[in-house]
């Protein structure tokens, strides 16, 4: 049994904006170990068209992502919690391996187990290629 993963559900605005900074500084480290490690071992994704299916699958997808997108930044914002659930918008600035850079729009709709680990994380994203100087992250 793995230990628990602060703060626990029921969220307060509190506690689900302390998540989404939690979540936030992991993706930006892009490391797919460290991210993966707040799924549940089955947890269940839904990535633009893509499913996604428990920690080994999140990993995998995670290293291939960041090796085409570089100079990954990402903001999370909070939207609203209720329970164990937790919705955000976020934006997100990369480049792919031609230069070009884009900025990634979406919302996530997150679901926690009992002992606060992410069980289910729903994406939609949109992405927009921008100019340099249009960057803002």
């Amino acid at each position: 049994m793995e230990d628990k993963r602060l703060p626990l559900p029921p969220f307060t605005l509190e506690t689900a904006k302390q998540k989404i900074q939690m979540a936030e500084d992991a993706w930006n480290s892009q490391d797919p170990e460290r991210v993966a490690k707040a799924y549940t071992i089955d947890s269940e994704w839904r990535n633009r068209s893509q499913f996604i299916n428990g920690r080994e699958e999140i990993m995998a997808f995670l290293t291939q992502k960041w090796q085409k997108e570089k100079n990954y930044k990402l903001r999370k914002e909070y939207w609203a919690h209720t329970g164990n659930r937790i919705a955000v918008r976020f934006e997100y600035e990369y480049q792919n391996a031609e230069g070009q850079w884009f900025r990634a729009y979406g919302n996530e709709n997150w679901e926690f187990d009992d002992n606060g680990y992410m069980q289910k994380r729903f994406a939609s994203i949109n992405d927009l290629p921008i100019d340099a100087l249009e960057r803002k992250l």
